[in-house]
């Protein structure tokens, strides 16, 4: 009898949590650890992002923060990850939104029905991917490279890494009319080994890696994808005004299940918020060539959107079909 009375109050415990209004449910949170979700390896300009904030609103919160690195497919194992979490605020995917966009265009296996299966609860910034070379080489502008690359033909090669990078080394390639064999990594460490080995001739990367190698004076920074200059970095010349027609503005931001009681994505939406809007954060931000950038979670979402339209075009510049 003793132990069926304690399962029968255990049930009723349990039903009564499923019972609380939302409302309750969210003034709870967080109770328990939170996940943020990184799609690319540790080390990578991506893992810097989160684990940044992680550590930040682990200091607001005082609640653990667990970065969990679940990198793979351009990131598309992290996104499937936190689209089919439990919509309860425990699980953050912390990644580009303009990435989501990209993934679901550039591969054939998309990681979640819609880009709606998701909320953006924040943004963070918006920052542009950049071509690179060796710095002890002799190119000082995209002109350069697409001169020596036209010598080379087909013996040419590039590097690329995320998705963005992808998508921007192929307009680069079509636009300029070049026959340069792309070499794709899973690093930016690997990219700069290669072309700091002479394997490589020039290479799309992402910007926390490639400023912070460009600062030390191991690459050169010939242009980068933003329509504008940054403003955190004016000194960069975008492929816009080299002649290359790339004016992606790349972005980042923090989500969940499109589900989450929008209580929880409120509550986080003012942490990431809170992050974002200091200093250190600006200070960290424009470190590696990037602009701090806050929208609300309905200015998101709508981003998101055009971001989406954005992409049918990107692909169509690249001359690029989806991949298996």
């Amino acid at each position: 009898m003793p132990n069926v009375t304690m399962a029968r109050l255990a049930a009723l415990a349990g039903l009564a949590v499923l019972a609380l209004p939302v409302s309750a449910q969210a003034q709870q949170y967080p109770a328990q650890d939170i996940h943020f979700i990184c799609g690319f390896p540790a080390g990578t300009g991506a893992d810097a992002i989160v684990r940044f904030y992680a550590e930040k609103i682990k200091a607001i919160t005082g609640k653990t923060i667990i970065v969990e690195n679940r990198a793979g497919a351009g990131a598309n194992i992290a996104i499937e990850y936190v689209g089919k979490a439990k919509p309860d605020g425990y699980t953050i995917l912390v990644h580009g939104g303009s990435g989501l966009a990209t993934n679901m265009h550039l591969y054939k296996q998309k990681p979640v029905p819609t880009v709606d299966a998701f909320q953006v609860f924040a943004t963070i910034n918006r920052q542009a991917f950049m071509m690179t070379v060796d710095a002890k080489s002799p190119y000082q502008s995209v002109a350069d490279v697409t001169a020596a690359m036209k010598a080379k033909g087909d013996k040419a090669t590039y590097g690329t890494g995320a998705p963005p990078s992808v998508v921007i080394g192929a307009i680069y390639k079509t636009t300029a009319g070049l026959q340069s064999v792309e070499v794709n990594y899973k690093t930016s460490g690997d990219v700069m080994n290669d072309m700091l080995g002479g394997q490589l001739d020039y290479a799309m990367m992402e910007p926390v890696f490639s400023t912070a190698q460009h600062k030390q004076g191991r690459l050169r920074i010939l242009a980068v994808s933003s329509a504008e200059r940054l403003q955190a970095a004016p000194e960069l010349p975008t492929f816009k005004e080299q002649g290359i027609p790339v004016s992606m503005n790349l972005w980042w931001a923090a989500m969940v299940p499109s589900q989450t009681p929008k209580p929880v994505q409120e509550q986080l939406s003012k942490w990431f918020n809170q992050v974002t809007s200091s200093d250190e954060a600006k200070k960290f931000l424009n470190g590696f060539a990037s602009d701090p950038w806050m929208l609300s979670p309905e200015q998101a979402q709508a981003e998101l959107h055009k971001e989406m339209l954005d992409w049918d075009g990107y692909m169509k510049s690249a001359r690029l079909e989806p991949q298996g």
